[in-house]
Parts: C-alpha cells; structure tokens; sequence
C-alpha cells in the first residue's frame, strides 16, 4: 500500500473532519515547537547558573581547604563544629579516616559541566589529585567513618543544612584526600532543585494548560469550520436533488464572495439544464407528431401495393421506423416519469411481468424474498420488463433471485443465452445500441430499453450491472436502495 492510499484511508472523508484533523496537528506541533524552544532556553539558562555556582563553590571549597589546612591539628575539630552549625549555607563538613562510598546519581550535561568545574578547580588551586566529585540523594547519603545515613544526624548537624523537603534536591558530594587516612568530606546543595528532571518540562501543570490550550483552540476552531463548510453542505445537497429533481429551488446566493459566486454558477447551471431538458422533450415531441402522419400515410400507401412481398417489406420498414421513434420518445418521457412512491412488493411485480412473459413462451423462475420497498411502481415494472424481456429473448429462460438486506434489495437476473463480449458490457447502457444486428418487429428493440432500466434504478439509489456467468449465460444485477430519494424521477 502506498503512502498516499494510506493517508487517504486515515484521513476522514468529511471537508470538516480533515479541518479538525489539520488544526489538531497545527496545534500541537505549535505547542511541541514552543515547549522546545521554551525548554532549550531553560537548559541554557540552567546550565549557565550552574557553571557559575558550581566555581563559586569549588572557589569556596579551596579557601576553606586551605584555611583548613593552615589551622593547628588541635583546632581543626572547632572548625569543623562551627561549620555544622552554619545551616543556613546549605553545606556540610566532615574529617573521615578513609573514603565513604556514595550512591553516585544523575547523567548528563548538568552533571558533567558540575563535576568538571569542581575537580578542575579544586585540584588546580590545592595541587591535589585525588578528588573525588559526586552526587548522591538525601535519603542514601552516608556522612562519617561509620557511614551513618543523614537523616539520621541531629537537626542541627545535617537535617537544617542537606534537606529542603519537600523537594530533596541532589547533593553534591567532595571527598579529598588531605594525607593518609585523611579525608575531608563536604556535601553541599547547588541550590537548583530540578538539576537532574530531564522531564521537568513535562511537568503536570505545563500539560493541563496544553491540554487546555488545544481544546479551546479546537472549540474556536470546529464552530469556524462549521460556519465556512455549512454552504458547501448546501451546494453539495442541491447537486444530489439536482441529479433527482430539475425543479428544486435555486440556492441562495450568499455568504462570502467565493461561497456566493458558486451558489451563482450552480443556479446558473441548473436553469440550462433545466431548459436543455424540456428543450429536448419539445424537439421529440415534435419530431414525434410530424412523423407519425406521414408514417400512417406510408401504411397506407403500402397496404395498397399489389406485391406481397414488396407489401411486406415496406410494412417491416415503417414497423421498424415507428418502433424508433416510440423508443425515443420513452426514452424521453420514461426518464421523466412523475409518480407518487409508494410501498411496493418487488416480487409480485416480477411474477406478474413473468406470467405475461410465460403466455408469449418464455420461463421465469423467481426465487426469494423481499419486503416492500418504497419505489415509484410504474418506473420499477418498466425497469424489470426491459431486463426479463431481454433475458427471454436472448436465453428463453431466466432465473431471478430476489436478496433481501437492511440496506437494498438486489434481483439477480440470470438467462441462458450466449452472453456477451466483456468490451460491451458498459457499451449496450448507451442508446440506441443493439448487439443484435436486426431491427425487424421479429427481434425489435432501438437499444434504448437498458440505457432506460438503469437510470431508473440510479434514481432509486441503486444501479444495474452485467457480468457473464462461468457455466454461461448473462447475469444482470438490479440493486435498489431502500434509503433512495425518488421524488424526481
């Protein structure tokens, strides 16, 4: 399946839901292109302040470590006390006898740009090569020598300086080696809690307002395309009464100039129509009237011959040229043939034709049912005497099958006859076309009878097809909808 049959059996069949389909993918794609460029300019931004606070806090770290190391061994634990106590600077400090293992969390560019930062500052400025840069969460983060949890220290040791609940952001953890079984230990918060939320974009709130952005769009947008595609609607349910009715009202020329230029072009090709159709049924009629006098003339004349044959001959000719010109003549009032519909049984008007069909020496035989269809009676009957008559005459029997569906009645109309070529199929609808060479009253017909049948039934919603059946034989498939408009037939 191709890419374009694809798209066109998932797109709606509706002008109006393609509209809605085309908004929705506007919409969003509005929105991702927003929420990405939105969330690129944070990241930069994000990424911006961390470079700057995390050498702030390698610069702070590296003038503690070296005032540290100044201070007398004996004054280092009042140092370190006084730093504990200093919660509010988000950091704290500790003297371990060997390396506390940490949790290590988080990925990325954030990360990398921290962990760079601080281990190339810290070793460039305390010519120490052994640093150590992690993160770790609040809830594993071990602070002395026998790794106790921070959540379990005094308040006033970790608790008020690492936890920002609810938020429990990352902590930074530095661990330097000062000499042997000397350790300094910092754990500190860089003050931005969302460092490692890739998703943080996505946040619950961002898309409720998204969510409420597309569905007020989408509102706006379906009561616009209602009012621009109700004229279309319009012009589309005149054309289907137009096929059916010549003398529908005129649509009103209305609404935008485009809207209102097309509304004028339907009426415009409606009233040509219109005076093309009864312009033709003038010229039959006339045609018709001013041959029928001097065809009964010619009768006349031609009965009075003393040579039988000759009589024969000029009587076959008139016959032939009277049944012509009756043709075109139904062929003109039969497509135009104004009845009241009614509730018809389909297959008592079949076993009514075949019984006259079986008087004249054919054989119907008509198996099914149907329920009453509501149908024009004088238009149907007509439509099933050209085609049994057709199958009579070309096969001497004919089996009709009558389907009945919730949604159409179809008769399949099958004869024994020779068939014919499947390049003339579609070629005996046209008028005046007979596969059958002869124009004789003993073959008759002009060609007019299928063209006839199946404009009938095309204005009953349905349509006639041919098809030649294996075992032999022309099948004629007669589908009438039961849902049809047939006011005007």
């Amino acid at each position: 399946m191709t890419l374009k049959r694809l798209l066109q059996r998932l797109l709606p069949a509706t002008l109006r839901g393609r509209f809605v389909i085309i908004m929705i993918i506007g919409v969003l794609a509005a929105q991702a292109g927003s929420y990405a460029l939105w969330s690129a300019q944070v990241r930069a931004s994000q990424l911006e302040q961390l470079d700057e606070l995390s050498n702030n806090m390698a610069q702070s770290i590296a003038a503690t470590m070296k005032y540290f190391r100044s201070l007398p061994v004996d004054y280092r634990h009042i140092v370190l006390d006084q730093l504990r106590n200093m919660g509010g600077t988000r950091f704290f400090v500790s003297v371990n006898e060997r390396r506390i293992p940490v949790v290590d969390i988080g990925d990325g560019p954030e990360k990398a740009l921290v962990v760079d930062n601080v281990h190339t500052i810290l070793t460039r400025e305390l010519a120490i090569e052994d640093v150590v840069v992690e993160f770790s969460r609040p809830d594993t983060l071990r602070l002395f020598n026998n790794e106790v949890l921070l959540h379990d220290l005094p308040p006033r040791w970790g608790q008020h300086s690492l936890l920002m609940e609810p938020l429990s952001p990352p902590i930074l953890v530095v661990q330097l080696e000062l000499a042997p079984n000397m350790w300094l230990y910092v754990a500190t918060l860089l003050g931005v809690p969302d460092i490692f939320s890739a998703g943080a974009w996505l946040s619950d709130e961002r898309l409720l307002v998204g969510v409420l952005v597309l569905i007020s769009v989408l509102g706006l947008s379906l009561l616009s395309i209602k009012s621009a595609t109700r004229p279309l609607a319009r012009l589309a349910r005149a054309a289907r009464q137009l096929g059916d009715d010549l003398d529908s009202p005129p649509l009103k020329e209305s609404g935008p100039r485009e809207v209102a230029a097309t509304a004028a072009a339907f009426n415009r090709m409606q009233r040509r129509i219109r005076e093309q159709v009864e312009e033709r049924e003038r010229l039959f009629s006339a045609i018709s009237h001013d041959l029928k006098t001097p065809i009964t003339r010619m009768r006349l004349r031609a009965e009075m011959l003393d040579d039988p044959r000759q009589r024969e001959r000029f009587c076959a000719s008139l016959d032939e040229l009277s049944e012509l010109v009756k043709g075109a003549l139904a062929s003109v009032k039969g497509l135009d043939l104004h009845e009241e519909p009614a509730a018809t049984d389909i297959k008592a008007l079949a076993l009514h034709h075949a019984l006259e069909l079986r008087l004249q020496g054919g054989d119907v035989e008509i198996t099914g049912q149907a329920a009453p269809l509501v149908v024009k009676p004088l238009a149907i009957k007509r439509c099933l005497s050209n085609l049994l008559e057709n199958a009579v005459f070309y096969g001497r029997h004919a089996r009709v099958e009558i389907i009945d569906a919730p949604e159409r009645v179809t008769l399949r109309i099958r004869d024994a006859g020779p068939g014919i070529e499947e390049s003339q199929l579609d070629r005996v609808f046209s008028p005046f076309v007979r596969l059958e060479a002869s124009r004789s009253r003993h073959t008759g017909g002009s060609g007019l009878g299928l063209g006839i049948a199946r404009h009938i039934a095309r204005a009953h919603g349905g349509d006639i097809t041919l098809a030649n059946h294996p075992a032999g034989g022309l099948v004629a498939t007669l589908t009438l909808a039961r849902q049809a408009n047939v006011t005007g037939l």
